[in-house]
């Protein structure tokens, strides 16, 4: 048995990373390289789908474009590992907004269905109880009725008002705010007028409680935000409409994973001449007089620019890539001072056994809901308990795995690094303990059946994709830390500097990243424009 329980800087085994390692820029005629030469550059630190998008658009915008990734393939987060003849996808597995991706394919003449084919997954997951019952919600309004008339009859008239709200929060939050950049206190005063018809000041999950009574459904119903790294009873309402947008656009799975969507992103930028380098960390944007002026890499390479852009994490980009000399706004007292979301610990595993009756994907969640958030995001304690994210690709894409087997991964949301845990120590510990609890509710006798197996800790996501504190999203999506009150995408410290991503507005999630590059566009200049 070819397995590896450790960490995933330091996994064992056959393991390659996918994707290419960066696109040669195409030969051109003499009046090309003039052109180009012309072009105001652009730097795009990080190549997850933030960064990716954002090229492209940028692009599209006439920039002179060069991506950076400290990692050796591009996806940052959404990166992809190969192992024992299976494909684990790293990061987010859930697209919900295809137009999105399709518009970018757009941009460049080109048609995303083309070169990707997403397949609706159904039930958009299972949600698994502690007491061994489910509920599959997915894009069937009946079957999700009845399934609520189980659970709670009475329930019904609320669940409709539910869909409802998130439908205007969808409408009002995602469709008119969403591309917005709040770069100016004035862009959050047009906006309030809608962020007070929502009630944005509620909680998710006290906006699901005012519409359903029973425990099960008010879980159900409220636990979505945890996807982008909130805890439910903290973030503002507004995020319920993640909801409306699996119901619109459905759950779609990219047939060959994420790692299909980065390859498809980086061919289009490879089609348009953008050099991709990996391996390339960037250790310093470079300022001066109140302006961006380039980038230094790790080697001490420098490369000059007239705008970057940030894909990396937000809080790391101003702690540790911009001097505090430039940075009166984001100083290290600010960034210290705001709350962050939890992290993962994310085991990888593959069997030689097909779990047939699993679907794509399933909470299991376990005996506690608000006290176990309280200790993630707020105590800052690892608890014994824990709910789990299972993710199962082979269950719609069998080429995720070898023939008969079936990969997965377990994704267990955990505190931050401000825990002070030491995961190098407990890692085995507890993957052990997620087999065991996997092992005796969904996947019986999983322990015989392991061939392969790597683990990513919080301490990974610090050391290795650079994330302050190890947070797995960024700031926490608060409402004091939503919209203007989020990290800008135009800096608001240095000139010509960007943020595109998670860490900044509107957040995180592959909706929100790839949006977060659409709001970019709304601050960048035009090339024949300083900026």
């Amino acid at each position: 048995m070819k397995t590896s329980f450790a960490p995933a800087s330091h996994a064992v085994g056959r393991v390659t990373p996918l994707g290419p390692v960066g696109p040669a820029v195409p030969p051109s005629t003499g009046i090309e390289r003039s052109n180009a030469a012309a072009a105001r550059r652009a730097i795009v630190i990080g190549s997850g789908f933030g960064g990716l998008a954002a090229a492209v658009r940028l692009s599209c915008k006439g920039y002179r474009v060069t991506v950076l990734e400290k990692l050796g393939q591009p996806g940052g987060r959404a990166g992809v590992w190969q192992q024992d003849g299976f494909t684990f996808d790293a990061g987010p597995t859930i697209v919900t907004a295809p137009f999105m991706l399709e518009e970018l394919w757009s941009l460049c003449g080109r048609r995303f269905a083309d070169d990707l084919t997403l397949v609706p997954v159904s039930p958009f997951y299972r949600i698994r109880y502690d007491d061994g019952t489910h509920f599959d919600y997915g894009n069937d309004a009946a079957a999700n009725r009845e399934q609520i008339r189980r659970i709670s009859p009475a329930d019904l008239p609320g669940y409709e008002r539910f869909v409802a709200e998130a439908e205007k929060c969808y409408q009002l939050g995602f469709e008119k705010l969403g591309a917005i950049a709040y770069d100016k206190f004035g862009d959050l005063v047009k906006a309030s007028p809608n962020l007070v018809r929502m009630r944005g000041w509620r909680s998710l999950y006290g906006m699901v409680a005012s519409h359903m009574k029973h425990p099960k459904l008010r879980v159900a119903f409220s636990l979505q935000s945890l996807l982008i790294g909130g805890n439910p009873f903290n973030v503002t309402s507004i995020y319920s409409l993640i909801n409306a947008l699996e119901r619109r656009y459905g759950v779609h799975w990219a047939m060959g994973g994420t790692g299909a969507l980065v390859r498809g992103l980086v061919g289009l930028l490879e089609a348009r001449g953008v050099p991709l380098r990996c391996n390339a960390e960037v250790k310093r944007i470079h300022v001066e007089h109140g302006r961006v002026t380039g980038v230094e890499l790790a080697d001490g390479e420098r490369l000059a620019a007239d705008i970057v852009v940030s894909n990396a994490d937000t809080a790391w980009t101003y702690r540790h890539l911009v001097a505090p000399e430039h940075r009166p706004h984001w100083t290290d007292k600010r960034i210290e001072g705001k709350k962050y979301s939890m992290s993962l610990f994310v085991w990888y595993f593959g069997t030689n056994k097909q779990y047939e009756q699993v679907p794509h994907h399933t909470m299991v969640l376990g005996p506690r809901y608000e006290g176990l958030l309280k200790d993630i995001f707020e105590r800052h304690h690892v608890p014994d308990d824990f709910s789990l994210y299972l993710h199962r690709p082979t269950a719609t894409d069998p080429g995720m795995a070898p023939d008969g087997h079936d990969g997965f991964y377990a994704l267990s949301p955990v505190p931050h690094l401000d825990s002070g845990t030491d995961w190098a120590a407990t890692a085995e510990s507890y993957r052990q303990r997620i087999e065991h609890r996997l092992a005796t509710t969904v996947l019986p006798g999983l322990g015989a059946h392991i061939v392969s197996s790597r683990v990513t800790t919080p301490q990974d996501f610090h050391d290795r994709l650079l994330s302050y504190k190890g947070a797995a999203f960024g700031m926490e999506p608060l409402l004091t830390q939503s919209a203007y009150f989020r990290p800008h995408n135009r800096s608001e410290d240095v000139a010509g500097l960007y943020m595109v991503g998670a860490g900044t507005h509107p957040g995180a999630g592959v909706p929100g990243v790839l949006m977060s590059a659409k709001a970019l566009e709304t601050v960048v200049p035009d090339v024949k424009t300083r900026a």
